[in-house]
């Protein structure tokens, strides 16, 4: 998820699919003999880190529209509070909230200058000491100027100290001791506790920074920006928040600093099935549209679409099934490595990923994508089909096969696997998961919830056994190892504890030397894979239909989108 400098936090996605047809049970023919696993590293290794059709931004047309489809409508717009940390949200705020660091398709970062003129690290007092010089023309929308007290206020609600605060993640505002006002209102002077060599992502996407009135008390962290966007600062500015519709309309801002932005206007509907959105997208009422994985007749049907443009990517995004660590059924350790062996991740990987023109290559990593320098599989055992140590494991802690479930106390092993309503691969992957496990003793009922649900009631509130979704990284990836795995974050949905992970994170998150980093971040995983927290699957396709005409916009790999610069050629 992220390239080393500071993570920042990963971000949920509600990934959308159709049914895909797979391997059915637990198989041991499911997994990738040696010649399609070369295969799959081939095609790795051939799939562009970039495709978004660069155009010089005096050779994009100036006006126009683009209609976007998102699959899951917020509304919680706060995209620092636990809520908003979602990919659709980030995506739609991209436009109209400040992104003061920029990362391109290398993963290399550089500040905004539309909202930083200057950046500077500075260590020579044995403390790492952050400068931000603000743009003296950044502004918020209500006329306020951007300073350094925005910054501040966001430090103060993100760092952990005051518990009635719910952001996504603490990652690096942990690590500040202090924001202070440098030789103006425009100069913050961030000061650091602890190293913390992933820094450059704490004011970039994920969070971005919102006008510290909104982050001041825990009742505006929470309401501010509740089904509203009331302020904002970036190329274009809310028209319309279309609750009935879940539809959201941008134009351009005028009172923008920046380079004007080419577009007139960006709406974004929501549409909640990929094969409803192809269709859109097909009937022309959309100009680009993902094609996620799982959905090989989608893939197919944009592919006819007249003058369409397929382009895909290698992301920092990647599938994955969540492990409650915390339900009675599964808080003994063993138990959820005998639901890891019972589990063939090669079979869900392929039936997922089959005829999407995509790698088959399952992931065996929590920390680094299969295409990162820094990428080993640690799965070791627990990552391979075992049927037989599911069997053994579970019989020693007690869960005796009867009849066709497994029962102890006279209490039936039966597990829940939620998932959206509206997404149908989510569905499939659950149904091969059932019939895994059922080979295992273990009865498993798919329970689908409602989209718009999906997270707030579901996920964030521990009420699942098991859950699929994926997670959408940055160029990063260390920082998010706190947010999803230390004991207490909010976003550490499956409620894993670990002291002696915990210890390592802290650790691995202040190591300044990027070798040694990835040394110690890959021992770390090798404990996560041990307490069965999440069972990674495959990294996630970034697969756009866009119209051809649609320039600097579809697969940005690690390249964060820059939004006055989209716009047509004809």
């Amino acid at each position: 998820m992220k390239v080393r400098f500071r993570a920042a936090a990963g971000l949920a996605v509600l990934a959308m699919a159709v049914a895909a047809c797979g391997g059915g049970g637990g198989a041991k023919s499911g997994q990738p003999n040696a010649e399609q696993s070369q295969q799959a590293q081939k095609q790795m290794s051939e799939t562009p880190a970039i495709s978004i059709n660069p155009v010089g931004y005096d050779q994009v047309k100036d006006g126009g529209t683009v209609t976007l489809a998102v699959g899951q409508w917020p509304t919680q717009w706060n995209p620092n509070h636990v809520d908003g940390n979602q990919r659709d949200t980030a995506f739609m705020l991209d436009a109209v909230l400040p992104i003061m660091m920029l990362s391109d398709e290398k993963a290399e970062w550089k500040p905004n200058p539309d909202f930083l003129t200057d950046v500077k690290l500075d260590t020579s007092s044995g403390k790492q000491v952050v400068t931000y010089t603000i743009n003296d023309k950044a502004t918020w929308s209500n006329g306020e100027p951007i300073t350094y007290k925005d910054i501040e206020s966001m430090w103060k609600a993100n760092n952990g100290s005051n518990k009635k605060f719910k952001p996504a993640s603490t990652d690096g505002w942990d690590r500040v001791e202090s924001v202070t006002k440098g030789a103006s209102d425009k100069v913050a002077i961030m000061t650091f506790s602890k190293n913390y060599p992933e820094w450059q992502g704490m004011l970039s996407r994920s969070p971005m920074l919102i006008p510290a009135s909104a982050t001041s008390t825990p009742e505006a962290y929470e309401k501010d920006y509740l089904q509203k966007i009331p302020v904002t600062a970036g190329p274009f500015k809310v028209e319309k928040i279309d609750e009935a519709t879940k539809t959201l309309t941008l134009v351009r801002d005028d009172k923008w600093w920046g380079k004007k932005a080419k577009l007139d206007k960006v709406i974004f509907r929501t549409i909640e099935t990929p094969a409803a959105s192809v269709n859109a997208f097909a009937n022309g009422e959309l100009d680009a549209v993902e094609i996620p994985p799982g959905s090989p007749a989608d893939l197919k049907r944009a592919k006819e679409v007249p003058n369409v443009d397929i382009r895909k990517a290698l992301s920092p995004n990647w599938r994955h099934i969540t492990v409650n660590n915390s339900t009675a059924f599964l808080k003994d350790k063993s138990v959820r490595q005998a639901v890891a062996y019972a589990i063939n991740r090669d079979v869900i990987t392929q039936s997922d990923l089959k005829d999407m023109d995509w790698p088959l290559q399952t992931l065996g990593n929590h920390v680094f994508m299969n295409n990162h320098k820094s990428y080993a599989d640690n799965s070791g055992e627990l990552g391979k089909y075992n049927l037989e140590k599911a069997k053994q494991l579970l019989d020693a802690a007690g869960w005796k096969q009867e009849g066709e479930y497994r029962k102890k106390d006279g209490k039936e092993f039966a597990l829940s696997f939620v998932v959206p309503a509206g997404v149908p691969y989510a569905k499939t992957e659950g149904e091969l998961t059932q019939a895994m496990l059922k080979e295992a003793g273990i009865k498993l009922t798919i329970r689908p919830v409602p989209d718009d649900k999906f997270f707030t009631d579901f996920i964030i509130k521990g009420d699942f056994d098991l859950v699929p979704f994926s997670w959408i990284g940055t160029p990063l990836p260390l920082g998010s190892l706190p947010q999803i795995y230390k004991t207490g974050s909010e976003s550490n949905f499956p409620k894993g504890s670990d002291p002696a992970l915990d210890a390592a994170i802290d650790e691995v998150t202040g190591e300044m030397d990027p070798a040694k980093a990835a040394v110690k971040a890959n021992e770390i995983d090798k404990m996560i894979w041990d307490m069965v927290h999440t069972i990674p699957l495959y990294q996630r396709p970034d697969i756009q239909a866009t119209k051809k005409t649609l320039a600097n916009f579809g697969a940005p790999g690690y390249r964060f989108n820059r939004w006055e610069e989209i716009g047509f050629t004809g």
